[in-house]
């Protein structure tokens, strides 16, 4: 659930490096200028202000975002008892907590003070989520800085993260089916294309992965944790210029090269996203055979190869999908994920075609009625699947 720089160090290493980095990207914002004190992280001086403003917010974070004292988030969380643990990330600890004075529900997260999340992080996300308001994007309640503690307070989302239920599935949860993942898939991609699109200057996020999509009563799905977002550019700039960060399997090959950030590069991370969602694979998986392991490149030659395009799908889905629904989705996964950020689609390009989908809802039990009555290789199932080859572009990864 942590994140980490994109190249392949140790970890040892990798935490002495991003120590020595973080000195040097503390000074590149403004945002650090602020004091780490409960005072001052109330973010209400012209420099939040002037921050806020280039997001196209004028209200003080201080009005948006409630702020907690420390007492008051321990008696929510009993004192943050194990029972209470709900996971742990990069930034630290959640917790699942009540708060007295509203009788809400609350996830709250503690910032581990020897983690790689720091105060940046911290001002970052409290920022981001007090001036960005959307269905698909996470809730920020309120704050807390008292003393030297630093901890986030959200609503809570009931059904835990997507990669609960893709990858780290518990013994008699009930599986995805199809129809639950493209709503997901859909929702997902609306919030993303908020922040490019109605966000102003647009919002990078940085850190698309399915440990940061929280799903909701009915799998509603709202992207979390900015604490790694950057404004992208303005004016004639192409690109921001920053250091590599990001979670190794999701990040654009172009940004890990050259740490030049663009929207593209959230569109990439989010077509290793949906690879996900259709596969069932995680992004990086050790435990798979050489040349698998990474999920881009094993996908590259089924993508390139047809006839085994439905090698692709989840096993879990037990073949309860629509093969033209798969092609598509496939199809928008290929580009997304394109060697060269051009060729990506936009977006807003994506939001389209996976709402499409999404809306054709998938009946099993039709599907099992059909297969009865035809068998795999009848002329009507051969005439279908090439019908869907002329429909469908799936575009060879580079």
């Amino acid at each position: 659930m942590g994140w980490f720089p994109c190249s392949g160090r140790s970890h040892k290493s990798k935490a002495k490096v991003m120590k020595k980095k973080k000195n040097l990207e503390l000074q590149e914002s403004p945002l650090d200028r602020i004091k780490p004190s409960s005072e001052n992280l109330k973010i209400s001086s012209s420099l939040a202000s002037k921050e806020a403003s280039k997001i196209g917010g004028s209200n003080h974070i201080s009005e948006s975002a409630q702020i907690f004292t420390f007492r008051e988030l321990a008696a929510a969380t009993r004192n943050f008892r194990a029972e209470c643990f709900l996971g742990e990330g990069g930034f630290g600890r959640v917790y699942k907590g009540r708060l007295e004075a509203t009788d809400q529900v609350v996830a709250i997260k503690q910032l581990d003070r020897n983690g790689l999340q720091g105060n940046r992080e911290f001002l970052v996300e409290v920022l981001m989520l007090s001036l960005l308001h959307h269905p698909n994007l996470v809730n920020l309640i309120g704050y807390c800085a008292d003393g030297d503690q630093r901890l986030l307070v959200y609503e809570y989302m009931p059904l835990g993260s997507l990669e609960d239920h893709l990858h780290d599935i518990l013994p008699g949860k009930k599986q995805l089916d199809w129809n639950t993942r493209m709503k997901i898939a859909a929702g997902a991609a609306k919030g993303l294309e908020y922040l490019h699109n109605q966000a102003d200057p647009p919002v990078i996020y940085r850190d698309l992965k399915c440990s940061n999509i929280l799903l909701g009563e009915g799998y509603y799905p709202k992207l979390s944790d900015f604490g790694l977002a950057k404004l992208g550019p303005v004016g004639d700039n192409t690109h921001v210029s920053t250091r590599v960060m990001g979670t190794y399997g999701y990040c654009a090959p172009e940004y890990a090269r050259t740490g030049q950030l663009t929207v593209k590069s959230d569109v990439y991370s989010f077509g290793v996203v949906l690879l996900e969602i259709i596969t069932g694979r995680r992004a990086i998986d050790s435990s798979k055979p050489q040349g698998e392991q990474n999920l881009v490149t094993w996908a590259r030659p089924l993508f390139k190869d047809r006839t085994k395009i439905w090698q692709m799908a989840d096993p879990l889905l037990q073949g309860q999908y629509p093969p033209r629904g798969l092609y598509q989705v496939l199809a928008i996964g290929a580009m997304c994920v394109q060697e060269q950020p051009h060729l990506r689609p936009a977006i807003a390009d994506v939001v389209t075609a996976l709402t499409y989908l999404a809306s054709q809802k998938h009946d099993p039990d039709k599907q099992r009625d059909q297969s009865s009555r035809q068998s795999p290789c009848s002329p009507q199932v051969k005439g279908r699947a090439k019908k869907l080859n002329r429909k469908v572009d799936l575009r060879e990864i580079e």
